[in-house]
């Protein structure tokens, strides 16, 4: 195996913190993803990585040669990408990630169309509505819903998403429909929440001003298709895009309810690290995606 395999493995398994995770990252197996750091911790003379049989743990030469290893890779990756710039044929892994609703609706759908344009660029797509860390997580770009946080990334804005509070008509025909946003309390909203989250509330616009409504819930998850399930089972009122429950708003499984009071828009961008503009298959996916997203968004009724 290739000493530059062996550093790339490396690399995933010191990002990723596990074998097996790394592994599949690379679609290897954790025996190939062991043995290559193997090799390389007997061709370098020192051990990498602290085992037990539940951790993995960078050893002080480790984090060392982490440092170096990246600049090696970063290096590579940087020449690769200037001659495949040069042949209009790029190549290699980008890694982006997604919300889960908005990531299946939206961004996987735009995939096949850029890997028929450019077939050399394998696209590693993760969804989750968990926050993202886009550097720790060894992420080339990712998609994010609501206010941005971290400065140092480049990032690259796209249409406000604009939600809708609604429930089903059995909800509905039970539980009565809300006055107004005071009265949410007196229902069952369905949560989006976090580990670590100790308080919830929607925004709402009230006259032309943001109003929050905290609220608590029989029924919460971190995983936004979840919370939609439920709703489509009479369990409660939902705060979705208007993007992920338009088809059932028009076919009346859903109802959008305080219309006059609708929650305030969500940011939606696209964010990157500064180094991966050097890139050209980076910067390709996310204009590629930029592009589609936008002509999708336009087709939704405002």
């Amino acid at each position: 195996m290739s000493y530059v395999a062996n550093i790339r493995t490396f690399v995933r398994v010191y990002d990723l913190g596990n074998m097996s995770a790394a592994g599949r990252d690379m679609r290897i197996s954790a025996a190939v993803a062991s043995s290559r750091i193997a090799e390389l911790e007997k061709h370098l003379g020192v051990r990498l990585f602290n085992r037990t049989t539940r951790s993995l743990r960078p050893t002080e030469h480790g984090d060392l040669f982490y440092k170096g290893a990246t600049k090696i890779l970063d290096t590579i990756e940087e020449a690769e990408g200037s001659i495949a710039d040069l042949t209009t044929n790029p190549r290699g892994s980008v890694f982006i990630a997604a919300p889960l609703g908005i990531g299946k609706k939206l961004i996987a759908p735009l995939v096949p169309s850029f890997k028929e344009i450019y077939p050399d660029v394998n696209v590693r797509l993760r969804l989750s509505d968990r926050r993202i860390d886009i550097t720790n997580e060894g992420l080339d770009a990712a998609f994010i819903l609501g206010e941005l946080q971290n400065s140092e990334m480049r990032v690259r804005s796209l249409p406000q998403f604009e939600r809708v509070l609604c429930a089903t008509p059995g909800y509905l025909d039970r539980h009565g429909m809300p006055k107004d946003g005071d009265d949410l309390q007196n229902h069952q909203c369905l949560l989006l929440r976090f580990p670590g989250m100790e308080e919830f509330f929607w925004t709402l616009q009230v006259d032309g001003n943001p109003v929050r409504h905290h609220l608590t819930s029989p029924m919460e998850s971190d995983d936004g298709d979840v919370l939609t399930g439920w709703a489509m089972e009479n369990c409660g009122i939902v705060n979705k895009t208007r993007f992920e429950v338009n088809d059932a708003l028009r076919s009346g499984h859903l109802v959008e309810i305080l219309t006059d009071t609708p929650p305030t828009p969500i940011p939606f961008s696209c964010i990157f690290p500064h180094k991966r503009l050097q890139d050209p298959k980076i910067r390709l996916l996310i204009d590629h995606m930029i592009d589609g997203c936008k002509a999708k968004l336009s087709e939704i009724p405002r």
